[in-house]
């Protein structure tokens, strides 16, 4: 039964995870039968920021897989984390392919003005070099080459995840409720984990034991 479950739930993780692309294909469906109605306004805009928040959201359920796992991992849940962290890792990439496409005109020398000029990108660029090394080094091979050395890498999306969220407040212009809670879950998280590894248990009273 646990293998049976494990075979269903990766392509059904996997298409779950692809909705999002399915609803933005149908978004610019909309968008070239009636200009304005699919994307808004501004269709540059309305795909980058569509696929920017879609980058955190996605990039947060692969943070938070790892609380369900330690339930789960006999029967659906092992070894699923890097599917989500792949998962989000191409969404990160469409969001940034989108900006230096739509914005930039593929120009590095504007990108790096960006980077130095503009906080929000700063911020944004340095959740990516991080996303980046993370899916570069995500396979067992390089788990064996780097060792210990491997999770310490690892435990880097616990700035990355921050970056993001930096990234999408700077250029926040509408309010800050989304990023409230998207740090709240962050947040949750986090501490989940630190239960979890025994930092947040009462110390025992000397003599007690």
């Amino acid at each position: 039964m646990p293998i049976v479950a494990r075979n269903v739930f990766k392509p059904a993780l996997g298409f779950v995870l692809s909705l999002p692309l399915l609803w933005l294909a149908y978004l610019i469906y909309l968008e070239l039968i009636s200009p304005t109605s699919g994307l808004g306004p501004d269709p540059a805009e309305g795909l980058l920021h569509f696929l920017g928040e879609w980058s955190l959201i996605m990039l947060l359920i692969a943070f938070s897989v790892t609380p369900p796992r330690r339930l789960l991992r006999p029967l659906i849940l092992g070894g699923r984390s890097r599917i989500a962290g792949l998962f989000a890792f191409s969404y990160v990439v469409m969001h940034l392919v989108t900006y230096m496409v739509l914005y930039l005109e593929l120009s590095w020398v504007l990108l790096l003005e960006d980077f130095y000029e503009r906080t929000y990108i700063t911020a944004g660029m340095a959740s990516f070099l991080i996303l980046l090394m993370m899916a570069l080094t995500s396979t067992r091979g390089w788990q064996l080459r780097l060792g210990r050395y491997w999770r310490r890498l690892h435990t880097l999306i616990f700035a990355a995840v921050p970056l993001a969220l930096l990234h999408l407040l700077w250029l926040r212009k509408d309010g800050y409720l989304d990023t409230t809670l998207y740090a709240l879950w962050f947040a949750i998280m986090v501490l989940e984990r630190l239960q979890a590894k025994g930092y947040l248990s009462r110390a025992t009273p000397p003599g007690a034991a």
